[in-house]
């Protein structure tokens, strides 16, 4: 990414500080983004639970990965303590008994780095120690982005004089099936030896650096224009702050595919109003385009097919890097919660939960009490196929439930696809999540009056609940939250049925 000659009113009497690998990063991701970081840091947006909680999840694995090195010493100096951690990385690296240092601190061309795992090999020759670099993930595969981390934190620890044998990074194995008892290390992780690809870019290294000291150095932020760049690899935090003028149909709202975003772009189209009707869209896009309510002939017929007593459901689930209980592993969703809204044919609405608030396993509890609820008779409406991939993975672990899992699928109704194909309202701006749906065409009911408005959020409180948090109160606390926001889910079905019974009966 270049520099643009202009800047934006970004004044800063800062002098530039020494850069980290994040920083690196960050630079390589968005120059834009890596000066608002060092030098305006309060414009970005805090991030929000569910981001938090990956974080939080890698520094678990971070911490695990570590006793798969017996006799690992950690270096005890914190991340601010710059000094004192060079000083006692440098010990450690001359003490030959050790056979791994973990968060060792280096330093070189105004860069510091921590790196996870440092483990002590012999060279060839036989003679004095030379090191393995390893870097963390909670990943289960190698990325771009880790290649780039490695290159930076290899260029630094190697321009202190230390001999790296090898480049490394250990990641989750999604082939791991935990059976119980304690965790096998060597088959939970996978190490791949990048050295090679780190090799290739590690070359460009000091150019790229050398490029981000002189942009620091710059009195005013560099003017780059929000695009793709700013979602990968990881979300920009800088995005609100960088968008906050942008007209309300922006081309960047433009849903699917960017290509055709980046091609308006080029030329010379700033909102989704401006572009031009000969212009090939997606059927989504081109109702977006469009920006009027459109309901299908078929809605009312697709609504009646619904049989009595009409279920609403909805199942929360976490995904744990680290698998907690038997036959299962690594990301494999989880379920933890399930809501049911009932509607018969009388009109009446009952409403069903359950939320498993322990550290033990949930899924048998789930499962039995889920069967229950749905019964054998009725339509159940679901926003998403995901309650019928969690069933149809629940029914291979518990085979003993796998005739009424299977009689359940034959019930499921898809409120989603009934949306895409017979419904669109300009005010969904071309997204069809529910969070988008619902305040559309119910006013009414929506998700800010709740603690918890997300899917991702929900997992990452309920993480918190039942293996963090130890204080009764805030359990209770987020218990509360999490069966608000589930019963909010199947409620919102519930509406949105019977609005969208009311729009497709005006337009017969």
């Amino acid at each position: 990414m270049t520099i643009a000659d202009a800047h934006n009113e970004y004044p800063t009497t800062f002098a530039p500080r020494r850069l980290s690998k994040s920083k690196y990063l960050s630079g390589l991701q968005c120059h834009k983004r890596l000066y608002l970081e060092m030098h305006q840091p309060a414009l970005a947006t805090p991030p929000d639970a569910s981001t938090q909680a990956i974080l939080d999840m890698g520094t678990e694995i971070g911490v695990l990965a570590q006793q798969r090195f017996r006799g690992g010493v950690l270096v005890k100096s914190g991340f601010r303590q710059r000094e004192a951690a060079i000083a006692e990385t440098a010990a450690l690296l001359q003490d030959p008994m050790i056979p791994a240092i973990f968060e060792g601190a280096f330093e070189y061309d105004g860069v510091l780095v921590r790196v996870d795992i440092l483990e002590r090999v012999q060279n060839r020759e036989g003679g004095s120690s030379s090191w393995r670099l390893i870097e963390v993930k909670s990943s289960t595969r190698v990325k771009d982005v880790h290649l780039d981390d490695l290159s930076i934190q290899s260029h630094v620890v190697r321009g202190t004089g230390l001999r790296l044998d090898a480049t490394c990074l250990m990641h989750i194995d999604t082939g791991y099936l935990y059976r119980g008892g304690e965790v096998d290390l060597q088959t939970l992780f996978s190490i791949e030896d990048v050295s090679e690809a780190v090799s290739d870019r590690r070359g460009s290294v000091p150019e790229r650096l050398a490029t981000m000291k002189v942009l620091l150095l710059e009195s005013k932020a560099p003017r780059i224009e929000p695009d793709q760049h700013c979602h990968t690899p990881y979300e920009c935090p800088f995005w609100a702050h960088c968008t906050k003028d942008k007209p309300q149909r922006w081309i960047y709202h433009l849903p699917g595919k960017k290509e055709i975003v980046s091609q308006l772009v080029r030329r010379g189209i700033v909102t989704i109003d401006d572009i031009p009707d000969d212009t090939r869209l997606s059927d989504v896009q081109r109702k977006v385009k469009d920006n009027i309510e459109w309901v299908s002939s078929e809605l009312g017929r697709t609504l009646r097919s619904l049989s009595y007593p009409i279920h609403h459901l909805d199942a929360e689930t976490v995904m744990l890097a680290l698998p907690r209980f038997p036959f299962m592993r690594p990301y494999q969703s989880l379920p933890v919660q399930w809501s049911n809204h009932i509607e018969h044919e009388s009109g009446e609405v009952a409403h069903q939960e359950f939320l498993h608030g322990e550290a033990s396993d949930p899924r048998k509890r789930w499962v039995e009490s889920l069967i229950e609820s749905l019964g054998e008779t009725g339509s159940i409406v679901v926003y998403s196929a995901y309650e019928e991939s969690l069933i149809r993975q629940l029914a291979e672990t518990f085979p003993e439930f796998k005739s009424a899992f299977k009689a359940i699928m034959k019930r499921l109704w898809d409120l989603l696809s009934v949306i895409k194909c017979h419904y669109y309202h300009p005010a969904f701006n071309g997204s069809y999540s529910i969070k988008s749906v619902l305040p559309a065409v119910v006013p009414s009911l929506g998700y800010d009056d709740l603690a918890i408005q997300a899917g991702g959020q929900a997992a990452a409180e309920y993480y918190r609940m039942v293996f963090v948090e130890s204080d009764w109160v805030e359990q209770a606390g987020i218990r509360e939250a999490l069966l608000r926001y589930c019963e909010r889910d199947t409620l919102a079905m519930v509406e949105l049925r019977r609005v969208l019974g009311e729009k497709a009966d005006r337009h017969i």
